[in-house]
């Protein structure tokens, strides 16, 4: 049987990636659909495509829901200026849903 785990790492200072450990399984989940997208917002909470939608998970690596879309979704983006809106891409479609959560995207990030 194929693992759906989403792993988590100790990034090093040289950027190389250390110590890697199951942050959540999703093994046990119907569904053939792959891991595949993962973003966060900006409390912390992981969104990531994997088995029957999108799924979200705490920092604390909770099950807080699944999303469904009319497609599976296989990426997504953070979008709209207050960056509230989440763009799920799917193989024949493109959704868009509004969240209460702002995204953390990756300029974002850069800007420190």
């Amino acid at each position: 049987e194929k693992k759906k785990v989403v792993m988590r790492h100790e990034a090093k200072p040289d950027g190389t990636l250390a110590n890697g450990l199951v942050f959540f399984d999703m093994t046990s989940a119907p569904g053939e659909d792959a891991i595949d997208g993962v973003k966060v917002d900006q409390q912390g909470n992981l969104y990531v495509s994997g088995p029957g939608g999108l799924w979200v998970i705490s920092p604390a690596g909770k099950h807080l829901g699944t999303i469904i879309a009319p497609k599976h979704p296989h990426n997504m983006a953070w979008g709209d200026e207050d960056g509230k809106t989440l763009y799920l891409c799917a193989r024949s479609g493109l959704y868009r849903m509004r969240l209460n959560i702002p995204g953390i995207r990756p300029a974002m990030a850069i800007r420190k």
